[in-house]
């Protein structure tokens, strides 16, 4: 009987040896996060999946990206087009000054000359100041050397002045932020006869 316990004894700690060994081979075989928590793993992806999965994501993106350039278009087109609608917003509110000078000088009473010139004197000044506030100088000619960017020979005719000077001005030439925008009409003198 002793024999047959020691027997069942040997067998016994072959068994839990080899359960233990079993237990330490798959504990190597498991791996552990930081935590100590077991990290399964991953199964194995077909490749065919994972590309046909990139592609379905860069798709995405790519839709993403022509629909925001669309928008941007669209956007931009309707800022465009509301720059050449409402440009000349500011410039035309303060033309309004100028008609209401214009509306109180013709509202002068008839017989009085001096009231009419006086509001289109006050006209004009307001004229004056609106433009430079826009930036829209006046090019007064006579007196200046002719030149043909700002100025517009009418004709030449002989003078006192000296050739190339400017005798007479018909029209006024103005230049927006130093770009010429009408070029003056002048007559230029030839020198004396």
């Amino acid at each position: 009987m002793i024999g047959r316990k020691k027997k069942e004894a040997e067998v016994k700690a072959e068994l839990e040896e080899g359960t233990v060994d079993e237990l330490m081979d798959a504990d190597a075989a498991v791996e552990l996060d930081e935590n100590g928590d077991e990290v399964t793993a991953a199964p194995e992806l077909d490749p065919l999946d994972v590309a046909q999965e990139e592609i379905s994501s860069l798709n995405d993106k790519l839709l993403r990206m022509q629909a925001e350039m669309d928008n941007l278009r669209k956007r931009t087109q309707r800022e465009v087009a509301d720059a050449h609608k409402f440009g000349v917003e500011k410039f035309t509110t303060s033309l309004l000054d100028v008609v209401d000078n214009l509306e109180r000088a013709l509202d002068a009473e008839s017989g009085n000359e001096e009231a009419v010139r006086e509001g289109v004197q006050l006209t004009l000044n307001s004229w004056h100041e609106m433009m430079k506030r826009f930036e829209v100088v006046r090019i007064d000619a006579v007196g200046e050397t002719f030149d043909p960017h700002f100025h517009e020979a009418l004709t030449k005719m002989p003078s006192e002045e000296a050739d190339g000077t400017v005798i007479a001005q018909h029209v006024a030439g103005y230049t927006l932020h130093g770009r010429l925008i009408r070029a003056a009409k002048v007559l230029v003198s030839s020198g004396p006869a």
